[in-house]
Formats: C-alpha cells, structure tokens, sequence
C-alpha cells in the first residue's frame, strides 16, 4: 500500500508540473500586456520598464517558468497585482467556502442517492423501481448548469424559499445553511443518479447472498435485513462515491460563479475579468490540486477496501 500510494502521489505531482506549464504557457500567449493591464494605459515606459523588471517579466520564459517554480516549492503563489495581496491569502480565504460547496453536494448525492437506490431494490420490477430508473436517468443527463438555472428560477425566483446568489450573512449559520442548499442541490443531483443505480445494483447481489437466506430461514425482522444488505453494499459503492468527489469540486468551483458564491470558482472569474494573471494561475493551481488529491484519495480508498486492488498492487 505504501508502493502504491507513493506511486499515486508522484503522479499528481507529474499532473500539477504538467498543469503549471501549461498556464504559464496559456498566459504568455493570450493577448493583452500584464503591465499595461497593471499600471494602466497611462503609465510611461520608465514605469512599464520599472515593473517589467520588478515583477521578472524581462527575463526569458525558461527562466520565468523555473524561477515560479521554485516559488510554488516554498509555497508563494505570486502577488495579486491590484490588492498587492499574496495570492496563497487570496485563496485560504475562500477555499473552505469551497470545500464546504463539494462536501455538501456530494452529502445530497450519497443520501439520496442511496435512499432512491434502496426503495428500487426493495421493490424490483414494481412502480418504484421504475420511477428511480426514470429520475436516475433524468438526473445524470441532465446538466448541472441548468439544474442550477432551474433550482433558481423556481425556489428563489418563483417561490422565494431560498436566496438565489450570495453565501449568507456572515456569523449567521442558518442564513448560511438556507445559501448552501441551492448551489450544493444544484452540483450534487448528478451525481444521485449514479449513487441510485450503483447501490440498486450492489443491494440486489446482496440480497442474493446465501447468509440472507439463512436471516429469512430463521426469520429475522425484515429491517435487519435490509441494513445488513445496505452495509454489505456501500463496501462497493463508497469508493465510487469516492471518485465522484473530484467531479464534484469541480462542478463547485461553477456553481460558485452562477450562485456569486465566494469561493475558488468566483475568485477565478473575478481575475479573469480583470486580467488578474497571478490569481488566475494561483486559483486554477489550486483547484487542480484539490481535484488531484481527491483523485488520489479515492484510489487508495479504494485500494483499502477492495481485497481485489490490494492483492494486485
């Protein structure tokens, strides 16, 4: 396991080398000067050639990329060129307001993901497994931008049961919690359909297991049986949950911005409008590392559950 999780490890760090490159890349090519952007249209070239020199523009791209990268290694993230702000401040403000965006839609997945799964196992063939196969289906085509457009138009716009943008007050946990519901409904509904039929399927071999014929021979209570057949399931179910973590942080970071929710998501579309090229590079690094490590924790999760992976390691 610990082979294996080294290897996982140096692939994300392969992954985040390839990511850097290519966003130093992307902003040296895009159109537009970072120090016109900067200082303004107004600056003389004694200040444009002032901050070229400042900021380390004038040296050549093979040296820029290594002199960021041995930045990034002593975790400087470069400077927010409006605030003067260290990007790495700029985003341990907002990143748990992210992290707390992933973790509640992928709570909205798993329950009701594995309560729709459940009711279509318990009733296989009938009516209720039929409309599990129908919303299941529904949910997982349907895309999470217009799940978010629809969620707003009806419980914000049309019923006014919960605010359509913002976080909430701030010191105020219920006007958060009323915020959070919308935008984690909005990333976490995709992922019910997958849950649904991956803990129908799990709960039907379960059912199918020699020990719960025994538990019906001898007559044990109905709902025993049930919680010893959705247990047995979630060992097959967790870690693909596991893996939807990292979809799911990254359909955050936009429902951020369709909800003006702060967040890494927001703080990226903010820099972009601005032509903000440190925080851009600093935001997507970010995200890109949040959705490595949840890549890399699902595969070891999965390595830890699964006897199958760990006896092929």
């Amino acid at each position: 396991m610990l082979l294996y999780a080294g290897k996982r490890i140096a692939l994300g760090l392969v992954i985040l080398l390839i990511v850097v490159l290519a966003l130093f890349s992307m902003i040296h090519v895009l159109p537009g000067d970072p120090v016109v952007v900067a200082l303004g249209p107004h600056a003389t070239p004694t200040m444009r050639a002032h901050f070229r020199e400042q900021m380390g523009l004038d040296l050549p791209l093979p040296v820029q990329y290594l002199r960021y990268l041995l930045r990034l290694a002593r975790g400087d993230l470069g400077t927010d060129i409006w605030s003067g702000t260290p990007v790495a401040t700029l985003i341990l403000r907002v990143l748990p307001n992210t992290l707390i965006l992933a973790g509640a839609s992928m709570a909205w997945a798993f329950i009701l993901g594995t309560l729709l799964g459940a009711a279509a196992a318990l009733w296989r063939g009938l009516w209720p497994d039929w409309l599990a196969g129908i919303v299941s289906v529904a949910l997982v085509g349907m895309p999470s931008f217009l799940v978010a457009l629809l969620l707003m138009l009806v419980f914000a716009v049309r019923l006014n049961w919960l605010p359509a943008i913002g976080a909430g007050d701030s010191g105020n946990v219920m006007s958060q919690l009323r915020a959070l519901i919308l935008p984690s409904l909005a990333v976490g509904l995709g992922w019910v359909g997958y849950t649904a039929r991956l803990v129908r399927g799990a709960m039907l071999a379960a059912l199918q297991e020699n020990y719960i014929r025994t538990f019906r021979a001898f007559g044990v209570a109905r709902w025993r049986i049930v919680a010893q057949a959705l247990r047995q399931a979630m060992v097959a179910v967790v870690p693909i949950v596991a893996v939807g973590l990292s979809s799911l942080i990254s359909g955050a970071v936009f429902a951020e911005i369709i909800f003006t929710r702060p967040g890494i998501g927001r703080l990226t579309y903010d820099a972009v409008s601005t032509r903000n090229y440190p925080v851009i590079m600093g935001a997507v690094l970010a995200a890109t590392t949040l959705y490595v490590v949840a890549m890399i924790t699902a595969d070891l999760l999965i390595a830890w559950l699964d006897r199958r992976v760990r006896a092929a390691l």
